[in-house]
């Protein structure tokens, strides 16, 4: 008896914490991205974007088409209600919690349900976006045997490919997912890409573990950065928050290992080489190459 009265003073004492400061995502109040949802979906994308790969699943030119309908529909389903959430909740686009009651006239549903589809018919994009950052990996490490062993086992690859997907919806305007999305791949690569970031063609992540890469960072194509690399803002005041505060990457550029570069009117001109653990806050011209001391 003694024991049940503890644990029910127990549970009054965390219900009571759960009014103090919130952060409690109730379905149809708060009604917050589920991030378990989110990462679901973010599987099911991964897998239509590299079939075979990601899970274990028999595909031939015979059920190829009908896999591929259910994981689309599936996406589409789901992430609509996960982008619909999130209007919600950021009032991103004059949405009440009221179109809850009718989701399917609700002017949310319809915004999220067209960006969802937009992503599924951007995936063609993305494919031959990341078949370029496969190459630009394969060729670019020594140690790579095929393009499939990249595919199948490089964490620059993987966080590359999650920043492609993430980066279209932020493009697009979803609040929330994208980061969601980012952080998801930063936990599992170290690698911290955010999606608001425009990062071109044939990217090269190699190793990875440590990279940085801020909001407003804009990398040229054919760029290949090491471990440890941060690309970040001189300050982190709250009120640049809406500033180029991140480095420009011209293109051709290599940044290896612990090089960091910080600021939003820094450019590193086309073709240069920054050696590892230089700190590097002003601009260089273009075939510069930057060592240590």
């Amino acid at each position: 008896m003694g024991f049940s009265m503890n644990i029910d003073m127990l549970i009054d004492g965390i219900l009571d914490s759960y009014d103090r400061y919130g952060l409690i995502n109730r379905n149809h109040t708060e009604d917050f991205p589920n991030r378990q949802n989110v990462v679901s979906i973010l599987s099911d994308i991964q897998t239509v974007i590299f079939p075979g790969f990601k899970t274990a699943e028999d595909i031939d030119s015979v059920n190829i088409r009908y896999i591929t309908g259910q994981k689309v529909n599936n996406i589409i389903a789901n992430l609509t209600r996960e982008i619909q959430k999130a209007l919600i909740y950021t009032k991103a686009q004059t949405c009440t919690h009221d179109e809850i009651n009718n989701i399917a006239e609700s002017h949310c549903f319809k915004l999220a349900e067209k960006t969802a589809i937009a992503l599924i018919e951007e995936i063609p994009e993305i494919r031959r976006k990341i078949q370029l950052d496969v190459v630009a990996t394969f060729n670019g490490d020594p140690a790579a045997r095929s393009n499939e062993e990249v595919v199948l086992s490089y964490p620059g690859l993987e966080a590359i490919l999650v920043y492609r997907i993430a980066h279209f919806l932020y493009e697009n305007g979803v609040p929330i997912i994208p980061r969601i999305m980012s952080e998801h791949v930063h936990g599992k690569t170290g690698i911290d890409i955010h999606p608001g970031a425009t990062i071109g063609e044939s990217f090269f992540i190699d190793h990875g573990t440590g990279v940085v890469i801020g909001e407003t960072c804009i990398i040229g194509t054919n760029v290949k950065i090491y471990q440890g690399v941060t690309l970040g803002a001189l300050s982190v005041k709250k009120n640049l928050q809406n500033k180029k505060r991140h480095p420009t990457i011209e293109d051709d550029v290599t940044i290896y290992a612990n090089a960091t570069i910080l600021g939003g009117e820094t450019i590193i001109g086309r073709g240069s080489t920054i050696g590892g653990n230089t700190w590097v806050t002003e601009s260089v011209p273009a075939g510069s190459v930057i060592t240590q001391g």
